[in-house]
């Protein structure tokens, strides 16, 4: 009989937090837990690219959430193009011999490197306002959940102040109607709402717990499906999330000497990268800093070094030994020191803000920002006080694994997120599917 897989990534779930909620033992839902070391930068589009090539950054090319797009000569985030992520994909035999793969809400995924997919892709109206929506590959699938759930993926609660368990229980039962009906051989997945809680609230907090019981809840819907549709399963973490104590920030530093220009409209500060020596691309605990102009690197080097919270400024030949070294990197990559963040903003007084600033608009600002899980004032506007974070991830230490639970007989045993997605090709190459 060939197998199926089911591949789950649970957003923000390290090994620590894992233990702790489940009361330390050693199985969740019938799986043994093994911790495993994280990927640098722990980041969800870098994980999840890995995931699919068991390569790393230097190989594959994401780099970040976002990264420098030189083409255009801006930085663009959460673009969704397959085409993005370089390099083949380990399930590329398998799919060979006939077997079919399915990516369920995984970043850059929309292309023909699978047989199905189906993402978030809501229509923005030029008058203003929404209409949510997803795209998939059949087409008719979208339409199908929707029929089947009863409802559209509810986009509001996937990302912004209203994120919520409501996007993982809509992505649950998609899951479970795609393995009763599609029967995918392989499908990849991702349930997002524990790692909102913690950056809103930190790990310590109740509404974290919370967040994690709706998971293991949920959990107990998907998986005993998975197991009457003959799926083998693979859960994992791609990220521990730490407390928050700390906020850097590089372009603020870059634009009061003199190296990030920017154009005043109407007394708001808007970026121009083409005249600029220097911008950083900042994600979570990791920036991608980009030294436009020759020579001025060494400058910026130590401007950055002096930054409260600022633990390393790697260099070429720093990015070279974390794997880092591809051309969509920065020419410096910063990593925050345990507990500090960096934040996008060039400002110091709100008047001073960009119109966008306000709002959550994921794909043009020119860096992550989390205060986007917060309402402002007024409302519908989104907070501005990047003090209200409490959870923060990125960087990697020996001593904050993830963590890997399956019934999957891997090749050898893993250490590591990348020797994670060797094993699963060695699976699938081996013909157990």
């Amino acid at each position: 009989m060939q197998e199926k897989i089911l591949l789950l990534q649970i957003a923000g779930l390290g090994y620590h937090f894992l233990r702790q909620n489940i009361g330390g033992g050693d199985l969740y839902h019938h799986l043994a837990v093994k911790p495993v070391q994280p990927l640098f930068p722990a980041l969800t589009c870098v994980v999840q690219a890995t995931m699919r090539t068991a390569t790393l950054p230097r190989v594959h090319g994401i780099v970040g959430n976002g990264f420098f797009f030189k083409e255009e000569w801006k930085p663009l985030f959460w673009e969704q193009s397959s085409r993005l992520v370089q390099g083949p994909r380990i399930w590329e035999n398998f799919r060979s011999r006939g077997r079919k793969v399915a990516l369920m809400f995984i970043q850059q995924s929309l292309g023909p490197d699978s047989d199905m997919f189906l993402s978030p892709a809501p229509i923005h109206k030029h008058h203003g306002g929404m209409i949510l929506d997803c795209i998939s590959e059949p087409s008719s699938l979208n339409r199908r959940l929707r029929k089947k759930i009863g409802s559209v993926f509810p986009l509001h609660h996937y990302w912004g102040p209203m994120a919520s368990v409501k996007s993982s229980q809509w992505i649950t039962e998609s899951l479970i109607t795609v393995m009763e009906e599609e029967k995918p051989d392989f499908l990849s997945a991702y349930l997002p709402h524990l790692d909102y809680a913690l950056q809103k609230y930190g790990p310590q907090a109740s509404e974290s717990r919370k967040a994690f019981l709706a998971i293991d809840s949920l959990l107990g819907r998907l998986i005993p499906v998975a197991r009457r549709e003959k799926y083998r399963i693979m859960l994992f973490g791609d990220y521990p999330i730490l407390e928050a104590q700390g906020v850097i920030f590089p372009n603020k530093a870059l634009h009061k000497a003199g190296l990030f220009k920017t154009r005043d409209i109407k007394g708001r500060l808007y970026p121009l990268y083409h005249i600029s020596a220097a911008f950083g691309i900042v994600d979570h605990q990791i920036t991608h800093l980009h030294v436009f102009e020759a020579g001025r690197q060494e400058e910026v080097r130590k401007l950055m070094e002096k930054l409260p919270g600022m633990d390393r400024v790697l260099d070429p030949s720093g990015l070279a030994e974390v794997g880092l070294d591809h051309p969509r990197s920065g020419n410096l990559v910063l990593v925050a020191k345990p507990g500090y963040w960096f934040d996008y903003r060039w400002w110091d007084e709100q008047k001073h803000a960009p119109d966008f600033a306000t709002h959550v608009d994921i794909h043009n600002k020119p860096g992550y920002d989390p205060c986007e899980l917060f309402w402002g004032w007024p409302p519908p506007s989104i907070s501005q006080n990047p003090h209200r974070i409490k959870g923060t991830h990125g960087r990697v230490d020996q001593s904050e694994p993830v963590f890997y639970a399956t019934d999957v007989e891997l090749p050898k045993e893993p250490g590591s997120l990348i020797e994670l997605a060797e094993s699963i090709k060695g699976w699938l190459d081996k013909g157990r599917g």
